[in-house]
């Protein structure tokens, strides 16, 4: 049968942006060749045949602000790479120490960039998911349907407060917002991954992202992964993973049932963005 693939999570890296933790990072995945990878992959087209070589039909380019942590890669990039190259679709970032108003650069991502959704990383930008300023931000996202993407999980890189990243911050806003789609990117990596799969089965509004996460480790992370079949979304972290077809093949590989993977390689991802 033909394999439809869309992966949720895929980052546009600059070399001369990314913080030291990322790049030595990168490094263990790609020795010696970092700064050569990045510029590889620096154009639409060049991002469109790293795709092609992974079977990959759609997917999501992240946008992220974390100046001192991460990386610096701005919205109106991420959204300029999607604009050349339809297949990709943009996801803005919102930092709210760097913004009088973030309700307002949600109407802008959306409306004047076309974005789709919005990543939200509190772990690396140090805020609380429950700050009453992003309250105003989920309520607003509500109201125009556009989803939610948590970085939830724990990282490696300098400057990280994890506290942030814990999932159950996320039942209070699935409960008072219960028409926003929200989505723990990396599904509770580390020591939260029972609290993510809970929360992704209680509440009909929260998915699991399984980006960052060896296929080849799943089921000993999840030993019910199949019943959640339904909320789970592939994306593959890519490039801090390695090559993207290794992922893929790494999901075709796992012991469930072809209507699962199916599911999660693609229709649970085309639900959320309404693809399909």
């Amino acid at each position: 049968m033909s394999r439809r693939v869309l992966d949720f999570h895929v980052h546009v890296l600059r070399y001369d942006r990314i913080e030291a933790g990322v790049k030595n990072l990168l490094e263990k995945a790609y020795p010696g060749k970092v700064k050569e990878l990045l510029d590889q992959y620096s154009t639409p087209e060049q991002l469109t045949a790293l795709l092609d070589e992974a079977g990959v039909e759609r997917a999501v380019l992240l946008a992220e602000y974390s100046p001192g942590v991460t990386c610096v890669v701005t919205n109106e990039e991420v959204a300029e790479i999607c604009r050349q190259a339809p297949r990709y679709l943009p996801f803005a970032n919102i930092n709210p120490h760097f913004l009088a108003d973030p309700v307002k650069e949600l109407e802008h991502v959306v409306e004047d960039l076309g974005c789709h959704g919005v990543k939200l990383l509190p772990s690396y930008q140090n805020w609380h998911p429950l700050d009453s300023r992003m309250y105003r931000l989920y309520d607003a996202a509500q109201a125009m349907g556009i989803p939610m993407h948590f970085h939830i999980g724990s990282s490696v890189f300098p400057g990280t407060r994890m506290k942030y990243a814990d999932p159950l911050w996320l039942d209070d806003i699935a409960v008072d917002f219960p028409r926003l789609t929200l989505i723990m990117a990396h599904s509770g990596r580390g020591f939260w991954y029972d609290r993510a799969f809970f929360l992704a089965r209680l509440h009909d509004n929260i998915y699991m992202e399984i980006s960052g996460l060896p296929p080849k480790n799943l089921l000993k992370y999840f030993p019910e992964f199949e019943r959640n079949a339904d909320k789970i979304i592939f994306g593959s972290d890519w490039p801090s993973t390695g090559p993207i077809q290794e992922t893929v093949q790494g999901i075709l590989a796992l012991p469930i049932s072809e209507q699962s993977k199916e599911k999660i390689l693609w229709k649970n991802g085309a639900r959320v963005l309404g693809l399909e």
